[in-house]
Formats: structure tokens, sequence, C-alpha cells
């Protein structure tokens, strides 16, 4: 256990409601020589990165972003334990602040920062950078501090001035984003989402499965070979990988879907509703520009309609009927496209936008991705099985999986970091292409074809005629499959199913 630190009654820096003081002090609880609230053994595959962030990295302030409910709140607590009992840091020099949970801000000016005198003085007893000097830097963890306005200024001034350690987490990523300007040169930003499949393999207890594609590694995927061997990858785990795909198809990625698979998916469900999808659109984005109220049926209704169409791209006027068949109301065009944006914030959903080729803007509207399929099935009470085993026993869901198996291949595409992904909208006699990878200056299609049977030459149309323009520079082109068992005679194209190509993360 580690020691007990004597708060400081003197009121050396800035005062705080007594609420609010003692609100900081119970969620600080190593501070009076308590334990923190257990915490699973399960670590995401994010935890070493960030904790090596924080620690060391280039930029002062990590920022840990992503849906709710994915982990974020508790790898922050997985640091924090790392630090105090791993690395022995003394209690005093660790403060946590969650802001979406904190009792009234109200008549405190510039609250970041009055928070953090307030614990230099009470809890540190000495400057941060007294600290820091003797080589011993404070580390401040800020959960959804996004919700503050002015927070960006805040954390650049702390930052600018002081030598400390901060890690923010968030589940908006534009609020992020509007802060990443301020912040230039001082953030470094990491994504959470769902559980990666061989998370899922190893949260389960069923064995352990490696990435192919390093971290911050994108070169990898400029090469035909890597996606040889990430088939290969696949082929070789194929029973861990099935059983993880079954799990995946049957629960979705949300870790508390996967480690209580002792509980009936219809509470997992009615749960996920509550405290991802309701959450977001009842607190998350209620309250809009200048204090004013959005309409929470129509997010409601935006977020129905993102699931029934997940892997998608809807046009305009499917949109505006289906609203105002739904809603009785006349919807406008801007602004549902405004409310996409915003759930698009959330990282709730992705939105994947058209290819831009040339400097000319494409026309078309953007695919619809989910986080999660599980959304989906708790929101829509619809469940859409996505192994072969299960599309085996209901052949007249298979138009619907191979829509969610997009969705999927999508979202998960559109979280590596610094990847470029668009899609490829049928144009001037050239087949679609669900999905364009653009890596330095090559670009490499990809289609999803979910399907048991698979022809050799209807299928791979779509990508043989994107890789034959030369003006494309696409070397090569991937077919997303069911299963294995598929035989192709282009060697241009790589044919993989979906759980070989989530095991590239």
């Amino acid at each position: 256990m580690v020691g007990k630190v004597e708060l400081d009654k003197t009121l050396f820096g800035a005062a705080l409601p007594r609420e609010l003081e003692s609100f900081l002090v119970e969620t600080n609880p190593w501070w009076q020589g308590k334990p923190m609230r257990p915490l699973p053994p399960f670590k995401r595959w994010l935890f070493e990165p960030t904790l090596q962030r924080v620690k060391a990295g280039l930029a002062p302030v990590t920022v840990l972003r992503g849906p709710r409910q994915v982990g974020k709140t508790t790898l922050q607590e997985h640091i924090i334990d790392h630090l105090l009992h791993k690395e022995q840091v003394p209690p005093k020099r660790i403060f946590r602040v969650q802001f979406d949970e904190l009792p009234t801000l109200k008549g405190l000016v510039d609250p970041i920062l009055s928070l953090c005198r307030w614990f230099e003085g009470r809890v540190l007893g000495g400057s941060f950078n007294e600290w820091a000097r003797r080589g011993e830097p404070v580390f401040l963890f800020f959960d959804e501090v996004q919700n503050l306005p002015d927070w960006a200024p805040q954390i650049k001034a702390l930052v600018d001035h002081h030598g400390v350690r901060v890690l923010l987490t968030g589940s908006s990523a534009l609020r992020i984003e509007y802060g990443r300007d301020s912040l230039a040169g001082r953030i470094s930003t990491l994504e959470l989402g769902t559980l990666l499949l061989r998370e899922v393999a190893a949260l389960r207890g069923w064995g352990e499965l490696r990435s192919l594609l390093p971290y911050n590694g994108l070169k990898e995927m400029k090469a035909l070979e890597f996606w040889k061997k990430l088939a290969k990858h696949g082929r070789h785990f194929k029973d861990l990988r099935d059983q993880a795909m079954a799990a995946f198809s049957e629960r979705g990625g949300y870790p508390i879907a996967q480690a209580r698979a002792d509980r009936p998916w219809e509470e997992i469900g009615d749960q996920l509703n509550e405290t991802v999808i309701k959450r977001v659109i009842q607190h998350d984005l209620r309250i809009g520009d200048r204090g004013r109220k959005r309409d929470e049926n129509l997010l409601e209704e935006l977020f129905r309609l993102c699931c029934r169409y997940a892997g998608q791209a809807p046009g305009q006027s499917v949109f505006i009927n289906e609203l105002r068949s739904a809603l009785s109301a006349n919807v406008g065009w801007q602004r549902v496209l405004a409310y996409l944006r915003f759930l698009n914030d959330t990282l709730l959903i992705r939105m994947v936008r058209p290819l831009e080729l040339r400097l000319k803007r494409s026309k078309g509207q953007p695919k619809l991705c989910l986080c999660d399929h599980s959304l989906r099935a708790s929101w829509l009470q619809e469940s859409i099985p996505l192994n072969p085993d299960g599309l085996r026993r209901a052949p007249h869901l298979s138009d619907l999986a191979g829509h969610l198996a997009e969705s999927i291949a999508g979202y998960f595409l559109g979280s590596i970091p610094g990847l470029d992904l668009a899609w490829f909208p049928e144009r001037g006699g050239e087949p679609e292409v669900d999905f364009i990878i653009t890596v330095g200056e090559h670009r490499i299609p990809l289609e999803v074809k979910y399907r048991r049977q698979i022809d050799p030459h209807r299928d791979t149309l779509g990508l043989r005629a994107f890789i034959e323009k030369t003006v494309y520079n696409a070397p090569f082109g991937i077919l997303v499959t069911l299963t294995d068992r598929v035989q192709l005679t282009d060697p241009r194209i790589v044919a993989l199913p979906l759980s070989s190509l989530l095991l590239m993360r």
C-alpha cells in the first residue's frame, strides 16, 4: 500500500468549495493511503504505448480519445496503478480529475488552473517546477476535460509554464480537434476503439494472437507481401481466430459485452443503449453552440438510420424521406448533415468520404461505418450473424451481414493512425470500389464480398478496373471475404477473410 499524504490545511494556493475539495480527495484515494477501486486484470492494447508517452513522450500532453465505454477511464486507472505500485511514484505526485462527474465549478475562473493551484498547495507541498527540477515530474490525469469551455488554452498555459506530464481522455473528437490548434507541438493523440479481435481472444482466456502491423508502421501496407503474410497469419491461427470471430459476431467488441459473457445479450444490449447511445445523445450532444439545445428526437432517429444503413452511403433523399416520415416534421438536408457530423464527432460513427482526385471534389455521400455492430443490434433489436457458421444457419441475412462487414472494415481501417481512407463511387463507367487506402503515393483498393461463393472474375471487377488505371497508382488490390476458401488467378489481388483483416492490429 502506498503511504498516506497529509493535506496542508493552510489553504496555500486557491481555496475550493468544501464539496469540491471532498470530491477530489475521495477520487484520489492514494493520497490517504487507500486503495483504488478493483481494476480488471485485462489491459487494453494501448496501455503500453500510452504509458510510455505519458512518462517520456516528446509531447507533454497525451490525448486518449475514443467512443464512450471502450475503456479509456480504466486504462487511465491502470496507468495510475502502475505508476504507484510498479514504479513507486509517490502518491502526492499523481492528481486525477474526472470532469464529467465534478460537483459545481461555478465561481472558479480557469477551473483547470485553479484545481492545479489547489493541488500544488494542499497536496504536493511545492510547485510543479520544483519537483520537475528534481527529476520527479507530477502526473496529471484529466478525464473528459474537453467538456469545459476554454480547456485548451488552460492546458497550454499549464504545460508552457510547468514541467508536468498530462494525460487527457475524451469521447468527443471534435472538441479535442478544436483544442489541437492551441496545443500545436504540445499534444500527442492516441485513439482507442472497441476490442480488437486479438483482444477478444485474450480477454476470454482463449489464447494470444499477435498483431502484424507495427504501431505507426503504415509503410508495411504498401507491400503486397504484407497482405499475403496477413492472410497466412490468419490461416495459421485459424481455430483461435474463428473462435474469437464467433464471439465478436455474437456480442460485438465492447469490453463489458465480452468480459460479462455470463450475462444474456438482452441485458448487455440494454446497458449499451443506456451508457453509450443515450448518454451521447442526451448528454454529449444535448447542448450545441451558444447553449442552444439540439433536437434529441432527430438525433435518435438519425442514429437509427445510421444503424440501418451501416456500410452504405445513403443519398440525401433517403435521409430526408425517412426522417420526415418518422418524425412527421420538415427536416432540411443541411441540418441532417450537421447532425451526422455531430455523431461522427462522438466517434460512434465514422463518415468515410468519397475519393477526391486531381483537386476535384468528388460527388457522392459519405459512407457510414459504426464503431461496433453491437450498437446496431442493441438499438434496432436485431442481431445479424457475421461468422460463417451463423450465416449458414441464417442465409437470408447474408446481404445485411455483407453491409455490416463493410461497416466493420471501414471503421477498423479508419482508426489506424495516419491512414487516409476513402471510398470510390461509381463514376464515368468506372465501377464502385468499397474503400481506397492511400499510403504515401500508393492507393490500394479494397473490396468486401462477404458471401460463401466468390466469382473470381465478377467479384474482382471493381478492383481490376481501379488497378488498371495507371493514374490511380494502385499496384495491387485486396478482396475481403467470408472464408479462407477463395482462389484467385490474378496475382495482383490478395483475398483474405474479414477475420484475418481484423488481426492486422
